[in-house]
């Protein structure tokens, strides 16, 4: 016969072994799904940066992440991310100021040529208040909250057939692509050419072809996507230093508690130091690399490109929807 202490005990600690085994499942801990959208080539320093985010995260919450990194706009068509984080159906991205711009007017004076002077500057007006005033607007109006300010590089052309550049009379009638945005197709025509919009994927085949005459991109780019294959030139006209803005959306930041908002954020930063450094110093030997790949390099005349320029836009009414001072604050910003 058994014991009745016996039984009570064994009885206990079966309950115990079956509580503590349904209990498991409901104390693992659920991850974070982050996933990231970009139209990045596996090459190129904004997309190599992604895996610095997600190692950084990884390192400051262990197991808290599962950090999901979408090339090649595998996930999402360029342009469309904004919307899509908007929604909640995307987590992370980087977005353009020609993006922002679309919902945020004011920000368009970052789609302006030969507005910001340098890598430097760009990271002083954007980590300082000018960038903090326009940041808060962004999450105001698109529900996404930007991280870190990436240097995407500065903007020369990338000709197919070699031509004689020295100021935006000498680009009349060229077919140079751009992205879709009325604000990059206006920055096209300030330059003097005939802008004409075309998914960053469709470029290598149109250069190729002749649907287009050339394109816009920093040189990094232009060696990531192997735009040198199928030109000739490259004008180094300087026209816009470029950013681009990690950015998450809000319902997804919200979503998260204070710490893991610091880790996700300095994540970020992280990841936009490593893609600035390596893109600036890539930048400065890339030069070089082209001309030996049999690509002529020419400087135009950057005086007569900067007044066509900025007169253009001052001109337009762009310049009316600017905050009032902005281009003061911006020019005073060192």
């Amino acid at each position: 016969m058994t014991n009745p202490s016996t039984f009570s005990r064994r009885t206990l600690l079966g309950a115990a072994a079956a509580l503590s085994t349904v209990s498991l499942p409901s104390l693992a801990q659920t991850k974070t799904v982050l996933r990231i959208s970009t139209p990045a080539v596996p090459d190129d320093w904004h997309a190599k940066m992604w895996t610095v985010f997600k190692d950084a995260l990884e390192k400051s919450a262990p197991g808290e992440f599962d950090v999901q990194i979408n090339l090649n706009a595998s996930l999402f068509k360029q342009g469309t991310e904004p919307a899509a984080m908007a929604r909640g159906n995307l987590e992370l991205s980087s977005i353009s100021a020609f993006d922002i711009a679309k919902l945020v007017p004011e920000f368009s004076v970052f789609t302006a040529g030969y507005m910001v002077r340098d890598p430097e500057q760009q990271q002083k007006i954007f980590n300082g208040p000018i960038g903090a005033e326009l940041f808060k607007t962004v999450s105001e109006k698109m529900d996404v909250t930007p991280l870190a300010t990436v240097y995407l590089g500065t903007r020369q052309l990338n000709l197919r057939e070699v031509k004689n550049v020295k100021t935006p009379a000498d680009l009349k009638d060229v077919k140079l692509r751009m992205p879709g945005s009325k604000e990059w197709l206006f920055l096209g025509e300030a330059l003097g050419a005939t802008a004409t919009p075309l998914a960053f994927g469709e470029v290598y085949l149109g250069l190729k072809t002749g649907t287009i005459d050339g394109q816009d991109n920093p040189l990094p780019s232009v060696r990531a996507a192997k735009f040198y294959e199928v030109t000739k030139q490259i004008v180094l006209t300087s026209h816009l230093v470029d950013g681009i803005f990690i950015a998450i959306s809000n319902k997804s930041f919200n979503a998260l508690n204070a710490a893991q908002k610091q880790k996700v954020t300095a994540a970020a930063q992280a990841a936009a130091a490593y893609n600035n450094e390596n893109r600036i110093k890539e930048e400065a030997q890339l030069v070089e690399f082209f001309k030996k790949e049999g690509l002529q390099v020419s400087t135009p005349d950057l005086d007569a490109f900067r007044k066509s320029v900025q007169a253009t836009y001052q001109n337009s009414d762009y310049a009316k929807i600017w905050p009032k001072g902005i281009v003061e604050r911006i020019n005073a910003t060192r």
